[in-house]
């Protein structure tokens, strides 16, 4: 009997360049589903899903103009069973298929569905590797074998002397590994950074069909302008882009943050790597060789900053998820259990800070890394919002959050719900943090000095008040050993006005 393969393609696994497609084989069909089951998990934002179903659609007609063979149901076609599940066991069945092959999900989710549909076929199956990430799902794991911690340094340097990447031998290139120091400047007050690039990408069509299925969604939409990357060509252009225009500046502002400015020198490159329209290799390359070619413009420490995010981070993270899930996604270290306030899905707040970040998130579906940890998750964590809340805000809102890579940085970096696998420490920052790196505070209605009394910034309150209640817990920790000497030597009267502060805060919080 004649083999008749069927191959699966997640809307995750869009790589133009993995080996199943250096060959066209009549006998074998690629089949790409847009689902409910997927729209649905939890509340995202609209452009999450018309990206994610356009870079798909566009990734399905790239395969049949190589002449492999393709199917593709779409969200509201007739045929459409709505499960991952339902929807291949009726093709399967219909089109008489002896063979099932699928890529290994990212997500544990996903993996736990294809690894208990794949046992009970009556056809043989075969799972293949992404062919995507520098390390596998359990290298990390293996690295850290044996170890309490898991430094994410230690596991950077490694995978950069496996792959040696700015290395010299068994050395870093320049003789020091990491430059994180010199990349937390403020942006000067009158500096205009390099304008966003963006594309114009007509999506009428696909919103119009997430719109007639009555998926529930959050965000803003131009559905004639979409601004982000749907194929392999767009992610190539975003990438020679950053290069060419914010790498030389990318290190410095990092950390920085600016009213009205989303972009800053951001790579924004996440979605086009975390849906493998360009891979991790060669976006580093592209760096590497700007970088080679124009020194005197890129300083070393721009272009360490940004391998170390993605070879560093965005490897250390997976590997995290893939050793400490499913247990992970339940870790609560201090047992928070408030709900997120409601102007987090509104971005209505007196918080300039808190109002540029989350209404820029609903604009743009995007905010980098520091208004992620040190805004929006900062408040989080001092209001003592329940991790699941947390999750389900960040995985829904980003459109480059999938579940192996928001998880981690949530519950783990953000909310310090994992106890410290991730983070050596939970962090937390009052008002003076937020103003030493952006420049929000200047116009805000509350007084970033003022700990207590009218219009007093709630994250000074709230930061000590944070470190009080969670004493127990956190005393012993030897890099914030410094906060509790501070907020022990302060005198009883000011402490029970900055908890009486905090407490009323806590009790009005959707009014802040």
């Amino acid at each position: 009997m004649e083999t008749k393969t069927l191959r699966l393609i997640l809307g995750d696994q869009l790589n133009s360049n993995h080996s199943w497609f250096e060959t066209i084989d009549n006998s074998i069909t690629y089949v790409m589903i847009e689902i409910r089951t997927e729209t649905d998990y939890a509340v995202h934002h609209i452009q999450k899903i018309t990206g994610f179903f356009a870079a798909m659609r566009q990734f399905s007609n790239f395969l049949k103009s190589k002449k492999h063979h393709c199917i593709y149901l779409e969200i509201n076609d007739k045929d459409n069973l709505q499960s991952l599940e339902t929807n291949l066991s009726f093709i399967i069945e219909r089109d008489h298929y002896t063979r099932f092959e699928y890529l290994l999900p990212d997500e544990y989710r996903v993996d736990a569905v294809l690894q208990k549909f794949t046992s009970q076929l009556a056809i043989t199956s075969k799972v293949y590797d992404t062919e995507h990430f520098f390390s596998n799902r359990n290298e990390l794991g293996k690295f850290f074998e044996g170890k309490k911690t898991f430094l994410m340094e230690s596991f950077y340097r490694a995978m950069r002397k496996k792959h040696h990447i700015l290395m010299s031998g068994d050395s870093p290139l320049t003789g020091q590994w990491n430059y994180d120091q010199e990349n937390r400047k403020k942006l000067p007050k009158n500096h205009k950074p390099a304008p966003p690039l963006v594309f114009n990408n007509d999506v009428s069509h696909i919103v119009d069909a997430i719109l007639q299925n009555d998926i529930k969604t959050i965000g803003s939409i131009d559905k004639t302008n979409f601004i982000w990357p749907v194929n392999r060509k767009q992610s190539l252009e975003l990438l020679d882009y950053f290069t060419a225009e914010c790498l030389p500046l990318f290190g410095s502002y990092q950390d920085a943050m600016v009213p009205n400015e989303w972009s800053l020198y951001h790579s924004r490159l996440s979605f086009s790597l975390n849906t493998k329209m360009i891979s991790p290799a060669e976006v580093i390359q592209t760096a590497i060789v700007k970088w080679e070619k124009h020194p005197e413009i890129i300083a070393y420490n721009q272009l360490e900053g940004f391998v170390r995010q993605i070879i560093g981070w965005r490897e250390y993270m997976r590997g995290i998820y893939w050793l400490k899930m499913p247990e992970y996604a339940t870790l609560n270290f201090f047992g928070h259990k408030e709900k997120l306030p409601e102007w987090f899905w509104t971005g209505k707040t007196k918080m300039n800070c808190l109002k540029d970040a989350i209404t820029q998130s609903l604009t743009f579906a995007y905010a980098h890394h520091i208004q992620r940890l040190m805004i929006s998750g900062n408040f989080a964590l001092l209001a003592g919002t329940d991790p699941d809340e947390v999750d389900n805000w960040y995985l829904g809102i980003y459109i480059d959050a999938l579940h192996w890579v928001e998880i981690t940085n949530t519950r783990g970096m953000s909310q310090f719900a994992d106890g410290g696998i991730v983070g050596t420490k939970p962090y937390v920052s009052s008002a003076s943090y937020i103003d030493k790196m952006s420049h929000y505070c200047s116009t805000c209605f509350y007084n970033k000095s003022k700990k207590t009394g009218d219009k007093a910034c709630p994250f000074n309150s709230l930061y000590w008040n944070f470190y009080d209640r969670h004493e127990e817990k956190l005393l012993q920790n030897p890099r914030i050993g410094m906060m509790y000497k501070v907020w022990h030597k302060m005198k009883s009267e000011d402490k029970a006005a900055i908890l009486k502060q905090a407490d009323y805060y806590l009790k009005n919080i959707n009014n802040l």
